[in-house]
């Protein structure tokens, strides 16, 4: 499989587990409360060529997945959403698995594909959808869906709901630009691929 870049390999590589240095391992100590056991994904890999970027990284998007106050589900459907229009294949194949484990059904995830228009979802789904899109394109919510927003999600939540997707957007960014290379188990993900372009 090549990149996401298009180039037969990737524009930087994952670093071999043999070839981490000390503060490699410290970064990853530092960021996940320990060394991955099994398989390392590349993205885990990849990062940990600027330790001192990836274990501040990673600890504090530990707390958007394991500490958050946002429910896991709507978590994930704004990180599918940013995937799916972010182009970023990586990020949107390891977010459909997550998200599966997260109650997020088969058509759901068709759904995110299409957006808050796809008629599939409740007030507050279509909210956090169009909130993604907001802030993928005008860089903030509107003030209508903040409003309706703000009925449903206490403030740590609405604050979170903004951090997921700016973080998510911004790992997209590094994931393309890195050409990172999925995993060999992504591929046996069954989902709609996002568009390699416009």
């Amino acid at each position: 499989m090549s990149g996401v870049s298009g180039a037969a390999t990737p524009r930087l590589a994952p670093l071999p587990p043999g070839d981490w240095g000390d503060d490699a391992k410290e970064a990853l100590r530092t960021g996940l409360g320990g060394l991955p056991r099994g398989p390392v994904p590349n993205v885990l890999s990849t990062l940990v060529r600027h330790p001192r970027l990836a274990g501040p990284f990673l600890a504090y998007n530990m707390v958007l997945l394991r500490d958050a106050d946002l429910d896991p589900r709507l978590r994930e459907l704004v990180i599918l959403r940013v995937g799916w229009r972010t182009r970023a294949p990586y990020e949107w194949l390891q977010h459909v698995r997550l998200a599966e484990r997260c109650g997020v059904t088969p058509e759901e995830i068709d759904a995110v594909t299409v957006g808050a228009a796809a008629g599939l979802w409740g007030p507050l789904e279509a909210d956090l959808l169009s909130a993604t899109d907001q802030l993928i394109d005008h860089y903030r919510i509107d003030d209508a869906t903040w409003a309706r927003l703000a009925g449903h999600l206490d403030e740590r939540q609405l604050v979170e709901v903004v951090f997921v997707a700016g973080t998510y957007t911004c790992l997209a960014m590094a994931f393309n630009s890195f050409g990172l290379e999925l995993d060999a188990d992504l591929h046996a993900i069954t989902a709609p691929m996002p568009p390699s372009e416009e």
